[in-house]
């Protein structure tokens, strides 16, 4: 299962995705309790702080984080998918 995350509200996260039609999931976490969670909130004093960081996390069968993956990285997209799913095929 595939789902993304963001600090914005429900609707905006139903407008966006339904512009971009994307096929998975987008949860709506703007009170930053997620974020937290997942360490992904940025310095308040950064100018970016509006803005989690762009991580990805591979999470196994039994609810434990198995590898993460910094894109705020030099890691392009197409890098970025090709790890993930290299990853997905050795864990299973």
């Amino acid at each position: 299962m595939i789902v993304g995350a963001s600090f914005d509200t429900v609707e905006e996260q139903k407008a966006f995705a339904e512009s971009e039609q994307f096929p998975y999931a987008l949860l709506a976490d703007p009170d930053r309790t997620m974020g937290e969670a997942y360490e992904v909130l940025r310095p308040e004093d950064g100018g970016l702080a509006a803005f989690p960081l762009r991580i990805s996390y591979l999470i196994g069968p039994d609810g434990t984080i198995a590898r993460a993956y910094d894109l705020n990285a030099s890691t392009t997209l197409d890098e970025h998918a090709a790890d993930l799913l290299a990853d997905i095929a050795t864990l299973s």
